[in-house]
């Protein structure tokens, strides 16, 4: 964060979200300046009572921002936010792109970057709702050294740790891993429905099965936090089934480009169309469980 002496970091923050919305608090809570914009206003206004000014449109956001964080759904929302922004973006800005794009998604990204001559850092997060109000978000990242002190005044307030992963951000290295974590993510999540839908199936208690493999390397943190979502019924979403879907489809994308066969990623992304047109998109994905059973 900038020091007394000097005025505090500008960020324009696209997109407010469960995860935007919690990064732009945090930002605004620590002193930055921030400006926050979202398609939906009324998902962004209540960060007014933080601090944070609410604009009407991608343009009026970044104008005159250091620092512009994206955390969109996807690459063509990130695309059509940045073209809308672009008017009054100035070269030399700082453009943190947070969200989770795939590889195809990626490619124009870095290309407008360039087209404006932005400083781009390649930066999706590891994290869902709580470490996001946290400011406990894993960031992994990729970008050039001189520009990573600036970076770090946002990545500091955001996040507990950041893994640079190369100096090139135009080679989409951090999006490219954030791939390979989330399909351990989605492979937990899916899975843990998948045991605990098994366990009704049979007339076992799922906490049968939790005690079978407590404190064994079978156990983890991860697969504890969804089986609770699941048996207390409380689907607030952190990571929505919608948003998991999608993910879903950007590794068995890259997958496919990459001529790597990712059968269980496939499984999972089936298991995400179910839930959802079992009505539970906006659930957290953890309701993939009900793909389990039959409508």
């Amino acid at each position: 964060m900038a020091d007394n002496n000097s005025s505090p970091l500008s960020v324009a923050v696209l997109g407010t979200g469960i995860m935007g919305a919690a990064m732009a608090r945090n930002l605004a809570r620590a002193g930055l300046d921030v400006r926050v914009w979202n398609r939906t206003r009324a998902r962004a206004e209540p960060l007014a009572a933080d601090g944070a000014r609410v604009m009407d449109t991608p343009a009026q956001a970044v104008d005159g921002a250091a620092v512009v964080l994206t955390m969109l759904l996807d690459g063509d929302a990130v695309l059509a936010a940045m073209r809308q922004a672009a008017p009054s973006l100035a070269a030399g800005t700082l453009w943190i792109q947070a969200s989770t794009v795939g590889t195809e998604g990626f490619a124009p990204l870095a290309r407008l970057a360039d087209e404006h001559r932005l400083r781009f850092v390649d930066a999706p997060v590891l994290g869902t709702k709580e470490p996001a109000e946290r400011g406990e978000l894993t960031i992994l990242a990729a970008g050039p050294q001189d520009v990573r002190e600036r970076a770090g005044q946002v990545f500091d307030v955001i996040g507990s740790r950041t893994q640079w992963v190369g100096e090139d951000a135009a080679s989409g290295a951090a999006s490219r891993l954030k791939l390979v974590v989330n399909t351990w993510v989605l492979t937990v999540i899916s899975g843990t429905g998948e045991v605990l839908g098994l366990a009704e199936g049979l007339g076992v208690d799922p906490r049968a099965f939790l005690s079978a493999v407590s404190g064994g390397a079978l156990d983890l943190p991860y697969l504890r936090l969804k089986s609770e979502t699941i048996l207390s019924g409380n689907y607030a979403p952190s990571f929505t089934v919608s948003a998991a879907r999608k993910d879903t489809r950007l590794i068995t994308e890259a997958a496919r480009e990459a001529g790597v066969r990712v059968d269980l990623a496939a499984a999972a992304a089936e298991r995400f169309r179910r839930a959802a047109e079992q009505g539970h998109g906006e659930e957290d994905a953890s309701a993939a469980y009900f793909a389990s059973f039959e409508d």
